[in-house]
């Protein structure tokens, strides 16, 4: 890999968030894998104020950066430099996206190979009880004059780059890590690791097309050239598919999780690709019902059940695999310590086994009133319900700071989704954002699962008194 060209890029910050941090130094060393050829280093004017605790980390004052160049007036210099080199950095990740969101506020879509020394540390240098740049210094005798400063720390880091690449196996794990893991002799001819580098690590629903521009395969992912990479070096039965039909990628960015699983969802059921085979099922056969027994207990079985059928049931749930309706009927007895018996999980028609372990509460037996045990099923019948029972919208993470994704709960069901300026969040200007899509019990689980979990996203009722 000598002849290859590296960036090693360490950067200064206000802040640990790309997208509402700024930049305030950077320090670039070129090298050749071998020695240094020419570095850089500049202060920057982040246009706002910098932390106290950044300036006593870094020594970097207000006063420093008030007469520095501005990011826009050194960023076609950065880009010549980085040119065609592959972008180094000790965490690569932290250097490379706050660049690439500085690139992107200036309309410039920033791309590079990247290399991550962390990752290749933990490979050349096992054993260390730490991996952060500061032990790596320590550790490998590395001499360093100012900690926590763009340009020492690029240096600092092309010594270790050195030191690792001086061995062989180094040099191939390192070859591995900037091609992703893909094997190039793997990639559809049409493809090459240049485009899929090039790729946006942003969240998304991506497509990949076939030689007639088909639609084969439609994916989601929080970070879209990651999973797309992994696609390509992975060696299972579908991967191997996929390496022979791809001959396209495109992309949707959602900046939303949320609105990436319902787009993925609805894609799926309307262009049907021939690879996605889990997610092509439009119908649900598969159903939990409850009833109450002789005694007044409710109870809950699983069945596959016609149309015809449903009407004389209470159905609570809807599901395209009969291993997903026992999965989740599972999951209720345990979070509600219902009765095995009683759900139909566990046969007989004594003390289910869950009562001998102490997770059900004897309603097996007549220990439990069925009033007690009533008032959990209750409970179990809301959380395993297809339908909500409040009209709403989701106000969750848009494609850049200044919007949020909203999705429309309306009538029981998932409605649409679209994308509003932050400052016309009122209920108005979130319903005409709203393109809407065909909703189906899937979509719903979708929603449900995504609101049982923590996250920055917010309710807002539909009907605000």
């Amino acid at each position: 890999m000598s002849e290859k060209h590296y960036a090693i890029v360490d950067v200064e910050t206000t802040g640990g968030s790309a997208a509402r941090d700024k930049v305030i130094e950077i320090g670039i060393v070129v090298h050749d894998g071998q020695q240094a050829l020419r570095t850089f280093h500049s202060l920057i004017n982040p246009e706002r104020y910098v932390p106290y605790g950044i300036t006593q980390l870094t020594g970097i004052t207000q006063e420093m950066v008030q007469d520095a160049p501005k990011f826009y007036e050194i960023a076609r210099e950065i880009v010549e430099i980085t040119e065609h080199a592959i972008f180094v950095g000790h965490n690569v990740r932290f250097d490379y996206s706050f660049l690439r969101e500085e690139f992107q506020r200036l309309g410039f879509t920033y791309s590079r190979k990247t290399l991550c020394t962390v990752r290749l540390s933990r490979k050349a240098f096992p054993g260390f009880r730490s991996y952060s740049l500061g032990n790596l210094i320590q550790q490998l005798a590395i001499p360093v004059s100012n900690r926590h400063r763009a340009l020492d720390d690029a240096l600092a880091t092309a010594r270790i780059l050195e030191l690792i690449l001086d061995q062989e196996s180094n040099r191939e794990e390192a070859k591995a890590m900037i091609n992703l893991g893909i094997r190039e002799a793997l990639l559809p001819k049409n493809l090459s690791l240049e485009k899929i580098h090039a790729l946006p690590e942003a969240c998304g629903v991506y497509y990949f097309h076939d030689q007639k521009g088909e639609v084969i395969y439609v994916g989601k992912s929080i970070n879209i050239k990651k999973r797309v990479a992994e696609h390509f070096a992975d060696k299972t039965e579908k991967a191997g598919k996929l390496q022979q039909m791809v001959h396209d990628i495109s992309y949707e960015l959602t900046g939303s999780e949320l609105v990436a699983l319902l787009l993925e969802s609805n894609e799926i059921k309307r262009l049907r690709p021939s690879v996605n085979r889990a997610q092509r099922v439009r119908q649900f056969p598969h159903i939990i019902y409850a009833f109450q027994d002789e005694a007044g207990y409710w109870c809950f079985n699983q069945a596959h059940a016609s149309t015809k059928a449903r009407q004389s049931l209470k159905v609570i749930a809807e599901f395209p695999k009969v291993s997903m309706a026992r999965s989740r009927l599972q999951r209720a007895m345990e979070l509600f310590d219902l009765c095995g018996r009683l759900c139909h999980v566990q046969p007989g028609n004594k003390a289910c086994f869950n009562y001998h372990l102490k997770k059900c509460r004897g309603a097996c037996v007549g220990m439990e009133s069925v009033e007690e045990y009533n008032s959990r099923a209750d409970e179990a019948i809301s959380w395993l319900s297809t339908i909500f029972s409040d009209d709403f919208f989701i106000l969750d993470r848009g494609r850049n700071e200044e919007e949020y994704a909203v999705v429309l709960v309306e009538n029981g069901a998932y409605q649409g989704y679209g994308y509003v300026e932050k400052e016309q969040g009122d209920v108005h200007a979130l319903r005409d954002s709203i393109q809407y899509y065909t909703g189906n019990p899937e979509t719903t689980r979708i929603i449900q699962g995504y609101l049982d979990n923590k996250g920055e996203w917010k309710i807002v009722p539909l009907r605000q008194d």
